[in-house]
């Protein structure tokens, strides 16, 4: 074990088959990829029981406010699009290194912002640079695994970053109760500076000189447009954004929906909040350690996205006054459903879409990131359009989202043709 303890990442990959080599990096490198994954949850929900407070504070109203998040969101999916093909070309830990960093020094500088329109401007830098743990934690994943290993694998990830979003909105909502809402970026500050750490000290290169990319610009250009041209991965990529997008009009909602319109403290938000994130990491398990290898991977996603679309469709009843005055117990347990099914959409498409493209891991994992975050960014402020007092924007946004995430699941993915397609996608990746 010593000799073997001594070896790099990188020197076991060049030596072992995937599988093999991700079992060697054990569970200390699934707990750096984990704290990476998680950020984006971190850098969002521990902000959300603020936000009302930020629209007092900064004097600007409720959907520019929104747009903190909507910043952060779009900074965070351009950001991939050049993170993704530059670890193609450099590797995963130096590109991985500068953006922790920047994050670092940027999620600092919001914390002193004195305008909404600063505030928006540090969050989009904050974006960009924590776009970097973002698509580099899935590249090295299929770095890493292939397969049914893959899928698994991002149902544990997701249990590890799953505890972000249970925990970000209760610290927050403590935060608040000892300071404002400036010391909410002070702590995320502090795990930003302690995340570059760990990556530093503990995570290998995974992509070996041998498996990169030589090509700039051009080259990387060339193989996101290969990409897209593949109408399967285009459609898992579609899919997958769609889905996010009605995870994040909850998101951009529901502290308003659940404070404003239903009077409930930032403390009850933050619990409830805990609880949908419960559901989607429990669920997430499940298709991890039930369901994978003895279901296909296509049927567990459509189940998921049916269950998406029946939750939205009902959250639009209740809020549209179909069923009369409702309170907020009917209205958090659709919200808790629709949480829990993305723990089979996001892993499932993830995935599927991976396994197609071993040959570039890095650009087909900024793609499925620019993708997701990108139409979040459109529905964030589409919530908001009807004001801050009625829920049915959210519920709307949430409908739509999922109905097209279907269409794209069965007219580009077409999954009773999935089964020989994705079998030639394993044995080319092996």
């Amino acid at each position: 074990m010593p000799e073997s303890g001594q070896k790099t990442t990188q020197e076991h990959i060049t030596e072992t088959a995937p599988g093999e080599a991700a079992r060697r990096t054990g569970l200390l490198v699934t707990l750096v990829l984990g704290g990476l994954t998680a950020l984006p949850p971190l850098s969002m929900d521990m902000y959300l029981p603020a936000l009302p407070e930020v629209t007092g504070a900064l004097h600007a109203p409720a959907a520019t406010i929104q747009l903190t998040l909507t910043a952060c969101l779009a900074g965070m999916a351009l950001g991939q699009l050049v993170v993704g093909p530059m670890s193609d070309r450099w590797g995963r830990r130096r590109p991985l290194l500068i953006g922790m960093i920047v994050y670092a020094l940027a999620t600092a500088v919001c914390a002193l912002a004195p305008t909404a329109e600063l505030l928006i401007g540090f969050r989009l830098l904050q974006g960009l640079a924590g776009a970097a743990g973002i698509v580099i934690a899935r590249a090295v994943v299929r770095d890493l695994y292939d397969g049914v290993e893959m899928a698994r694998f991002f149902s544990t990830l997701m249990l590890i970053s799953g505890v972000a979003p249970i925990i970000a909105p209760l610290i927050g909502g403590q935060i608040l109760r000892i300071t404002d809402w400036r010391g909410v970026f002070h702590v995320l500050t502090v795990i930003g500076v302690l995340l570059t750490v760990v990556v530093w000290r503990f995570l290998d290169e995974t992509l070996p000189p041998e498996r990169r990319h030589e090509g700039g610009v051009g080259q990387a250009l060339r193989t996101m447009r290969g990409l897209l041209a593949d109408r399967v991965f285009a459609g898992y990529m579609l899919t997958g954004g769609l889905a996010f997008a009605a995870l994040f009009a909850y998101i951009s909602a529901s502290p308003f929906v659940v404070q404003e319109i239903y009077g409930a403290s930032p403390q009850t938000f933050s619990l409830l909040f805990g609880l949908n994130s419960i559901g989607l990491v429990a669920v997430g398990q499940i298709n991890g350690k039930l369901l994978v290898g003895r279901v296909s991977l296509d049927k567990a996603l459509g189940w998921g996205l049916g269950t998406i679309v029946l939750a939205s469709l009902a959250l639009l009843l209740m809020t549209s006054g179909v069923f009369g005055e409702v309170g907020l117990v009917p209205v958090a347990a659709g919200l808790f459903v629709l949480m829990s099914a993305m723990g089979l959409a996001m892993p499932n498409t993830n995935a599927q879409a991976l396994m197609r493209t071993p040959h570039a891991a890095g650009s087909a994992s900024a793609l499925l990131g620019t993708t997701s975050f990108l139409v979040g960014a459109v529905a964030s402020p589409l919530v908001g359009m009807a004001g801050e007092h009625t829920a049915v924007p959210m519920a709307v946004v949430q409908l739509s989202c999922a109905v097209l995430a279907v269409a794209c699941f069965l007219g580009l993915c077409r999954p009773w043709q999935a089964a020989p397609g994705a079998e030639g996608a394993r044995r080319t990746a092996a």
